[in-house]
Order: C-alpha cells, then structure tokens, then sequence
C-alpha cells in the first residue's frame, strides 16, 4: 500500500511538470502566432525604411561656385577645394598596419612637426578601438593633400589603407584691387555685393551620396552606392574694370586720408552701355586707415545739395521756361522766400542760366523753379517721376536703398519745399541713383540701367551675354541737354569747379556741399561731391564722388575735395583708353604697338593633352583653362611654379587643374 502511495504522488508531480510545460510551450505557440500575424499586417517597406534611417542617410554634396569675374578676365573671387582626410581602422589588416606605422608616423612627424609617439598613440588607441573615421587633419590645400596620400600605408587607399578623403569648398578673394564690401558675400543667410547679386548664376546644383552611421555622433559616406554627383555653378563676369578700379580707389583713398573724412565713395559707369566700370566705398576705421566695408553709394540716401541743380534745372530746360537767354537777379546772393532763407554764400548780380549751375547759385535755383512750378508742383515733380527719381532701382545688387521726395500729398510739405527741392534738399537718393541720371545726359538724353553683370560663362560656353537696357528713351529734348551739357562744362571751366580745369581734358560736372544733420546741435556736418561726365564734347564714361564728414578745418566745399578725385580718375581712365592709343598711332605711324601692349600667351590644349603652364602669369592662363571647360583649383599669385597634372596628360572637359603660383 505504502509502495501503490508513493507511485501516485510521483505520477502526479511528472503530471504536474508536464502541464506546465505543455501550458509554456502553448502560451510561445500563441505568441508566434501572434507575432506572425502582426509581421503579416506590417509593411516591410517601413520596416526597411526605419532601419535604414537609423543605420543610413543621404548627405548632401556641395556644388563648386563659379568663378566671378573682372570684366577684363581677372578673377574676383574663385571657390577653392579643401581636404579632410580621415582613416577606417577596421579596414586595416594587422599585418599592413605593422608593417607601415613606424614610416607613416614618420612622415607625419615631418610634416607637422610633432613627434612620432603622439601619433603613434593616437593611432593605436583608434585602431583598438577599431574606429572607422578617425579625424586626422582637416583644411588642406592641394598641394598637402597629394603629399600625405603617397605616404606609407596611405597610398594603399582606402580598402587596404584606410584613407579617406572627404573634399569640401571655400570661397576665397583672389585680388586686392577690388573691397569685400563690393565683392560681398553669400552664406545662405546673408547675402551682398556682386556675390549676393549673382548668386543664382554661381551658385550651381548640389549632389547627393549615402552615409553609415559608425558610432553615435559619426557618419562614414560610401561613396560607391548611390552617389549623385553635383553640377558646379557658372562663371559670372562682372562690369568692373579693375585698372579703374584701382585708380578710383587710390584717388578717393588718398583725399580721404589728407582730409581726415569719415567716409566716401566713387561709382564710374560707361555712358554708351550702363555699364558700372568701379565702385569704391572707403570707411575710416583708425586714422588714417580706410577699408571697403560698406557699400554707401548703394545702400545710403542722402540729400544730394547741389548735384541736384541739374536735375531740377533741366526739368525747367525741358519744359521751355528757361534758355540760354534766361537770366535771373540773385540780388546779394540772399533770398526769403515762403519765410525760408536762402543764401549763396558769394557775390550777387545777374545770372545767365549756365551761370546758376556755374556759380551753383542757391538764389538762383529756387527763383527759377519757384517762378515756374509754385502753382503747379506736380508738373515739375512729373519730371522727376519720368526720370525713375521716385523708383528704387531695379539692378542685380541687394540692399539698394529707395529714393524719398518730400511731396505735396505729404504733411511735411510747405510753400518753401519746393524752393528746397531746387537746390538738393527735402529728397535722399544713393549715389547710384544720381549717376545713372548724369549718365543719361551725358548719352543724349537716353537713361540706360546700371550694368553689373557682362556676361555668364560655362565650360567655355556663353549663356548670357548683357546688353543696354533703357529705363527713359528720351530724358528731355535735344536742345535741353545740349544746353545742360553747356551748362555743366562751364563749370568745370569757368565756374566752382574751375580748379580742376585743363586744356587736355574737357570735362563736364557740378560741385556740391549739402550739411546733413543740420537739426542737430553741435558742430556742422558736410557732405562734398562732384558729379559729371568725360569728355564733356563726346562722353566716355560718367563719375561721382562723394566724400562725407572732411575736416571743416581743412575744407569741406564739392570743389576742394571731391572734384580733384573726379579730375584724377578722368585723367587716368580716359587719357590711357585703347581708343587714344589708336588716335596717337593714326598720327605717328612710327609708333610701335607690339612695344605699347605686351601680348598674352594663348592657351592650345592638342589631342586633349595638358600643356605646359609653368612660368606663365596665372591670371592671363587661368581663366583661358576656364573658357576651354576645366575647372581651375590654384593657390597664390603671380607666376605658375607647379601644374598637376603635369604637361602630355591626357585630360578630359571638366576635370579639374591645379596650380600653384607664386611671384
């Protein structure tokens, strides 16, 4: 009995394990089943799609900018290839890495100059961690990096070496001769100069490659699988001509610093085309010290003073008030008018019309336009309105200011506005603004638009190409510019800027002095300019110059500062024009041209083999690489000491050059 007792409670207990297995194994069944049909009713596609992005990504490759040009070829600013290099411990088998560490940290020694042991240790401790994109060193430039890749261990690439590139871009400024200001910039956030302006043409179409995730804060990119290779951008060539450039920037520079001013800027544009030859913006940042920061002669309006005459006085030309028979009493050269006084600040006595613009009379220009235009302001500012005074102008370059004219709709308004509108005051405009007005009568009377851009280039192909673009067809009758024309040559020779006269070059412009600020206390602040155009019989190119804030003490008067400025620039620009240079050969057929302009080596690039560029001026060779459809990586100036590749290399359209130049 005791035996059967004993049997029982065993059979039980294996029972009892048995249930719970089976219950176990049933209870994983339920869960599988479960499972699969949760698999079942998940898309595998997301499944997929969420290991990937965890594991994966799509990182962005930069697009090159293109190069900006002077319009002469010279480059402005270029985008240059930097080099990060990185090394994949993993990839390296023990004995590569044994057999090649003691010449590589050698050779890095060398280069850096630290010693083996730091790179040593630091290779060791990545390579036992086994980390896949180890940072070595970062920002070379072409020449270090082809250095570096032929070291040992390296130069076995990047599955046996575990050498990794990673290339990036930096925009740099290739010439001195022409600011930053006016260059500008682009960063995706801020954009200015002729960088921001043409930056839909430089900036060209990124590409696209695939990156694995090797730890938590590094990605590796696999440059074997779905790699989408960016387009760079084109090559803008720009209006500016650095030989006046430089010429305009060492005149304003120079009277800056010899009247302590606080700042000022040149803008000369080529009457026939609009276009814009140089624009220089100097600012004071210690005495003495003047840089190109700021562009003011876009960016600021101000009251012009009296380089407004013209503009008031032709509108009076055109509409048949005034001749070359008008004459107008300025009395003592002081004038009430509308509670209003008005002086001249010299001699009295009656004008000729070409004397108030001369002489610059005050009196004189408010009495004429006030005469005329008192019951009826809106046919003078009508004039105003057709010549584009009222509009901001419509040009390529960010941050160009609006222009303001204090009108009768305003609360501002008076009865003794618009003897101030007369002589520059109650209106703002930037000094583009009053050059493209000058520029158009110095062209007859047609207002072309402000040109910043000539043309646009890629792989030596011309997509645009700029043209003249009319903004008003016809300012004002012939006879109206013809005698404004008058008018402002006797200015120069007779009149307040008669300094500046010289019988080599007939010159045609106005003088002008406008206080700012002049509501608030304190000593008085001026603005001196000189606006006009060369040479006055048969225009060529047209010129402002404004310099702010001289030292009282030293003068302040448009004719004592800013007109030297345009007399410099005129001399220098148009006496030395190729088109003088054919004049004096037509007179001396003796003279040699070949001894005049030294020619330029022209590039032939036979049977797709690289030529030989060694020794030759790297600004006359490389944009001519450029127009042939390579793209050109250098680094200096002056003379090209090395190529790659070198000379009898095959080379394909858009495979990239480097150079290295130095003086």
């Amino acid at each position: 009995m005791a035996v059967q007792n004993e049997y029982d409670v065993k059979r039980k207990k294996t029972l009892r394990w048995g249930y719970l297995f089976a219950g176990c194994a049933f209870l994983l069944f339920v869960v599988f089943l479960a499972r699969i049909v949760v698999l079942q009713n998940t898309n595998v596609k997301e499944i997929k799609e969420d290991y990937i992005s965890k594991n994966y990504r799509e990182a962005t490759l930069k697009a090159a900018r293109g190069n900006l040009y002077a319009a002469d070829g010279s480059i402005l600013a270029t985008t240059v290839m930097r080099y990060d290099i990185f090394i994949d411990f993993k990839v390296i088998k023990d004995t590569v890495y044994n057999q090649n560490i003691g010449d590589l940290t050698d050779s890095l020694s060398k280069m850096f100059g630290k010693p083996r042991s730091y790179f040593r240790a630091k290779f060791d401790s990545n390579r036992k961690a086994k980390n896949q994109y180890f940072s070595l060193i970062k920002g070379l430039d072409f020449d270090d990096y082809d250095r570096i890749r032929k070291f040992p261990l390296f130069n076995k690439g990047k599955n046996k070496g575990g050498f990794i590139v990673d290339r990036n871009y930096k925009r740099e400024l290739a010439t001195t001769e022409i600011g930053s200001g006016t260059i500008g910039m682009d960063n995706e956030q801020y954009k200015s100069g002729l960088e921001g302006a043409f930056s839909k043409y430089l900036t060209g179409t990124d590409g696209k490659r695939l990156e694995q995730r090797i730890n938590s804060s590094q990605w590796k990119p696999i440059d074997f699988w779905k790699v989408k290779e960016p387009v760079d951008g084109q090559d803008v060539y720009t209006t500016i001509d650095l030989r006046i450039q430089d010429i305009a920037h060492s005149a304003l520079e120079k009277q800056l610093v010899n009247f302590d001013a606080d700042h000022g800027c040149v803008v000369v544009m080529e009457v026939a085309t609009g276009k814009v030859k140089a624009m220089v913006n100097l600012r004071r940042t210690e005495p003495g010290v003047y840089v190109d920061a700021y562009n003011y002669a876009l960016k600021d309006a101000t009251e012009p003073g009296s380089t407004f005459k013209t503009v008031s006085l032709l509108a009076a030309m055109d509409d048949g008030f005034i001749d070359e028979n008008t004459t107008v009493d300025v009395g003592n050269g002081v004038w009430t008018y509308a509670k209003q006084r008005i002086s001249d600040g010299h001699g009295g006595g009656t004008y000729e019309i070409s004397d108030v613009l001369a002489k610059s009379s005050n009196v004189g220009s408010a009495k004429l336009i006030t005469k005329y235009y008192a019951d009826k302001p809106q046919v003078f500012l009508d004039h105003l309105r057709r010549w584009k005074m009222f509009e901001k102008l419509d040009i390529e370059l960010p941050g160009a200011s609006k222009p303001y004219i204090v009108t009768p709709e305003e609360t501002r308004w008076n009865a003794a506005t618009l003897a101030s509108l007369a002589y520059g005051y109650s209106s703002r405009f930037n000094l583009l603004q009053l050059t493209t007005f000058y520029n158009g009568v110095a062209n007859k009377g047609k207002m072309l638009k402000p040109l910043f851009i000539d043309k646009i280039m890629k792989d030596g192909q011309t997509l645009y190409e700029a043209k003249p673009e009319v903004m008003v067809s016809k300012m004002a009758s012939e006879k109206a510019i013809n005698m404004m024309t008058s008018a402002l040559t006797k200015a120069v020779e007779k009149g307040t800027a008669k300094s500046i006269f010289t019988p080599n070059l007939k010159m045609a412009g106005k003088t002008g002095t406008a206080r700012f600020e002049y509501w608030k206390p304190g000593p008085a602040k001026y603005q001196a300019s000189f606006a006009g155009f060369y040479p006055a019989d048969n225009p060529k190119y047209t010129c402002i110059v404004m310099i702010n804030q001289p030292d009282t003490s030293k003068g302040f008067y448009g004719a004592a500062v800013s007109a030297p400025v345009f007399k410099e620039i005129a001399g220098k620009t148009f006496l030395k024009t190729p088109q003088n240079i054919e004049k004096e050969l037509l007179v001396d057929r003796k003279v040699d041209l070949s001894k005049m302009v030294k020619p330029r080596v022209k590039i032939v690039v036979n049977g797709n083999q690289m030529p030989s560029v060694v020794g030759l001026i790297g600004k006359n060779i490389i944009p001519q690489l450029e127009n042939l459809g390579y793209r050109v990586d250098f680094k200096g100036v002056g003379k090209i000491r090395e190529q790659f590749p070198l000379e009898g290399t095959i080379i394909k359209k858009n495979q990239r050059i480097y150079l290295s130049l130095q003086n």
